[in-house]
């Protein structure tokens, strides 16, 4: 890996353990008796209210990185990570789309998008960390098994899809709210 492709996966990675925090905090105020303290409705809402648009930049800032790693840093994409693609890349415009309309609606769209693409990339990331193949992944061309890079012990590209995945399903799931309720 030239430095060039180790720095930007380096901040790529750190960009991915602040996404995972940020998911993690998500998913406990979504399902915990926190989201009912005056706190936790302030987050919601303000990201209820902006999901649209923090999503769009997840799925943009995916779309760069899968473009990155395949187009500069010259790494082929497996069957898995095709897929995974087909179910990414079309949220972006969807959520451009979305944005530019003030369409709310788009977000069952995203979370079946993204519900897909988490279980695609949860079973890319088990293979890549030894798991046996339930489904074969290809005869021809890149293995899904093969890993790129793993940095801070547990980042490779299919977990960075994971991440970005599981952030846009959030963010979808939020209720939205035009303005603060109490």
């Amino acid at each position: 890996m030239t430095p060039f492709v180790q720095n930007v996966t380096n901040v790529l990675s750190i960009a991915v353990i602040a996404s995972d925090a940020f998911a993690v905090m998500l998913f406990v105020l979504l399902v915990t008796p926190l989201k009912r303290s005056r706190r936790g409705k302030a987050v919601l809402t303000f990201f209820g209210s902006n999901a649209i648009f923090f999503a769009l930049l997840v799925a943009l800032g995916s779309l760069g990185g899968s473009l990155f790693y395949s187009e500069i840093a010259h790494f082929a994409p497996c069957l898995l990570c095709w897929w995974q693609r087909v179910l990414l890349y079309p949220q972006a415009v969807i959520l451009v789309v979305a944005l530019l309309a003030r369409d709310e609606r788009v977000r069952k769209y995203c979370v079946a998008l993204s519900s897909i693409g988490v279980l695609l990339a949860t079973y890319h990331t088990y293979l890549q960390f030894g798991g046996n193949d339930l489904i074969p992944c290809s005869t021809t061309g890149e293995s899904c098994i093969k890993v790129y890079f793993l940095t801070y012990g547990y980042i490779t590209i299919p977990t960075m899809a994971l991440t970005a995945f599981a952030l846009i399903l959030l963010l979808c799931l939020i209720p939205h709210r035009k303005n603060s309720e109490g």
